[in-house]
């Protein structure tokens, strides 16, 4: 028998998450961003959820390759472009959208042979500083992919670092598009600039196409809550209580001592740990639900297992249901909490953990 440990993929929320997208951005194709095994959802699942897609996007091409083997027939774009010449071929063979961020792949998408036209999206570097070509040598890099009887399309392609924190004196969401403005100015071409914050929260910046991602699945890009967006949680972790302890005022629970009771507990045990992908570094008082009870984590996580405290849960026995996240508990609330982002959280689900669906 498996342990009592699930995570619940719902296609519906999947389904409606894309919805919202394309309800903020109705003059725009929407990419879905699956990569990461669809941010821990699964690519299959990802399919039916984001049937309504004009495309999907990832960044491992074996995986692209692998959704046209699922049935997907409509483009696939891989971000993060070829990594060596088989990609290429692989690339060609399977029309793939392809992204182009320095003049080496140019030199190799130059050396392929292609069985028809591919379309290409140009990343300039607009002050992230990751990958893509810089404003000034965009238009240069645009006039040889144009120049190409290999390349059908080009769409014109930047990433920003604070879509979230518009103001952020670092990198202004208005300086990185002052520069993407200034490097492509004159190109006569399709812009994609919005991922998911962008999406969200500048629904009026000009993308012909945008790129969500965390908010597929129900996280928020920033520090809003989700719901604030009506997106709706595509994954719920959850598990049982497989003990209780009752212990005494004084006594420590967990590897290191680190909790020491302040009065007498009682104390559930719950089957996950670091090893199914929960944050290891999660402190006390991350939040938990025990019988849909709002609690709080106790001590440190071990890897089969994490301890809460019953105290509000009087009723609580062996067997009774523990969400770690997902339906009535956010699991960005659950992200910040323990330093972290709900982007992690799903996609560190380990492989062991049984995955259903409804």
């Amino acid at each position: 028998m498996p342990r009592p440990l699930v995570a619940i993929i719902d296609i519906a929320a999947l389904q409606h998450n894309l919805t919202v997208a394309k309800r903020k951005t109705p003059q725009a194709r929407v990419w879905a961003v699956v990569k990461a095994n669809a941010y821990g959802h699964g690519l299959e699942r990802a399919l039916r959820g984001f049937a309504e897609a004009d495309g999907l996007a990832l960044i491992e091409p074996d995986a692209a390759v692998r959704l046209r083997d699922l049935g997907w027939r409509k483009p696939i774009l891989l971000l993060e472009g070829c990594f060596d010449a088989v990609d290429f071929a692989i690339a060609a063979q399977y029309q793939f959208d392809i992204a182009i961020h320095c003049a080496e792949q140019i030199a190799l998408l130059e050396q392929t042979r292609f069985p028809k036209p591919v379309n290409i999206h140009l990343k300039m570097n607009s002050g992230m500083n990751r990958l893509g070509f810089t404003p000034a040598a965009f238009a240069g890099a645009f006039g040889r992919l144009r120049d190409n009887p290999a390349v059908a399309s080009i769409t014109l392609m930047t990433h920003f670092a604070n879509a979230d924190d518009a103001d952020n004196p670092a990198l202004p969401l208005a300086e990185q598009l002052r520069r993407f403005q200034l490097g492509s100015a004159g190109l006569d071409a399709p812009v994609s600039v919005s991922n998911s914050g962008a999406t969200l929260l500048h629904a009026g910046l000009t993308s012909h196409q945008v790129r969500p991602g965390v908010m597929l699945y129900g996280g928020s890009p920033g520090t809003a809550p989700a719901a604030d967006f009506d997106l709706r949680p595509a994954m719920t972790l959850q598990s049982e209580l497989i003990g209780i302890q009752q212990i005494h005022a004084g006594e420590a629970v967990g590897y290191g001592s680190r909790f020491v009771a302040p009065v007498p507990m009682s104390v559930g045990v719950v089957a996950c740990g670091y090893a199914d992908g929960y944050p290891r570094h999660a402190p006390t008082g991350t939040p938990i639900l025990v019988q849909g009870m709002r609690t709080r984590v106790i001590g440190n996580i071990s890897m089969d297992m994490l301890t809460v405290d019953l105290t509000p849960v009087p009723t609580a026995h062996v067997g009774s249901c523990v969400t770690l996240w997902g339906d009535d508990l956010p699991i960005d609330e659950v992200a910040r909490a323990a330093g972290t982002i709900g982007y992690e959280l799903m996609c560190a689900i380990a492989p062991r953990v049984r995955v259903t669906e409804r």
